[in-house]
């Protein structure tokens, strides 16, 4: 069977060596320009005594820079003397498409967060995928994976964690994304769970947490700041990294269910009714698909299936139907 196969990738780092070691993942790939090439994933390890391991990871999707802004700087930046354990650090996961500024591969067009368990005799984004699934996730105790709405979503600024079936699991998670401490936290449910990464680790029983910090295929100074601070947080408070969380408000929000997401049904030129972060009811227009064919065309209403507040929006002018225009979440205590 493919699964029994080894990986192609060979890391240059050994992640039961104490210190810091900075390297790469090396996968080869022949290709026009280079027939004897490889894909250099860059890899952090920093190590120091006994302890926990945490993976934390970047650059799932190619267009979101939040996550490597602040694992690049970690992994300049963070003294092994303050560490008691492991810590993994990939800033760009998908290293191809990161390079390319693009949300999928541009060798494969393979979507990372889709590509789970992958496979050591697939394509490049299998293979890188089937790597994280065989040999760096068995050795973490908690994941962190960086996202933002990339170039065709903007979010308000929070953490999140599933609803799980194991509530013990999704407890630990949970407290994990308090210590994050970002403006707002979620209490996140999946519409398209399968073959992503946060899914791989939850089903090895590893404690995941992840973002989504703003979008529009860019970073602003306020959602770096909250991820480097928070990720420091999430370190500290596994008893990781030393030193004291550094608490912040926050307000906890929930995607019960389905009717969270508004999904255009027409191409056009969208029209944002509502910003973000503000309070939403069920049955108001979130936004309008003008027509853009020719003039004399009403435009579309996109309305909200429920009551609560903006919690992401699409993002460039023009949209496609199927494409998700509008998310709404509910504050919760």
């Amino acid at each position: 069977m493919s699964s029994l196969r080894p990986s192609p990738i060979a890391p240059t780092v050994d992640f039961d060596r104490g210190g810091v070691q900075h390297g790469f993942l090396r996968l080869p790939h022949s290709r026009d320009d280079s027939a004897w090439g490889s894909v250099m994933i860059p890899i952090c390890v920093i190590r120091n005594g006994k302890g926990p391991t945490a993976l934390l990871t970047g650059g799932n999707h190619g267009d979101e820079y939040e996550g490597p802004l602040a694992l690049y700087e970690l992994a300049r930046t963070l003294d092994p003397d303050q560490v008691s354990g492991t810590v993994i650090i990939v800033p760009a996961m998908n290293y191809p498409a990161f390079r390319a500024g693009t949300r999928t591969s541009p060798i494969d067009k393979g979507n990372m967060n889709r590509s789970f368990p992958g496979r050591p005799d697939g394509t490049v984004t299998q293979k890188i995928a089937d790597y994280f699934q065989r040999e760096l996730l068995p050795r973490a105790d908690i994941v962190f994976d960086f996202h933002s709405g990339g170039k065709t979503l903007d979010f308000v600024p929070f953490c999140a964690a599933h609803t799980l079936p194991d509530k013990a699991l999704e407890q630990k998670a949970f407290a994990a994304v308090a210590a994050f401490s970002a403006p707002f936290s979620m209490r996140m449910t999946e519409i398209d769970a399968i073959g992503m990464y946060d899914t791989a680790a939850e089903e090895m029983g590893k404690v995941f947490v992840t973002t989504e910090l703003g979008g529009g295929g860019t970073s602003r100074a306020e959602t770096v700041r909250i991820a480097r601070r928070g990720i420091l947080n999430v370190l500290r408070r596994a008893g990781i990294v030393a030193g004291a969380v550094e608490t912040g408000k926050t307000q906890w929000l929930d995607m019960p269910s389905g009717d969270c997401f508004c999904f255009a049904e027409d191409d056009g030129m969208i029209e944002t009714m509502i910003d973000l972060g503000e309070p939403v009811e069920a049955g108001v227009v979130l936004a309008r698909i003008h027509s853009t064919g020719r003039t004399g065309v009403a435009p579309q209403d996109i309305r909200a299936k429920m009551s609560g507040m903006l919690a992401a929006r699409h993002f460039p002018g023009l949209v496609k139907a199927g494409d998700c225009a509008a998310v709404v979440a509910v504050k919760v205590d």
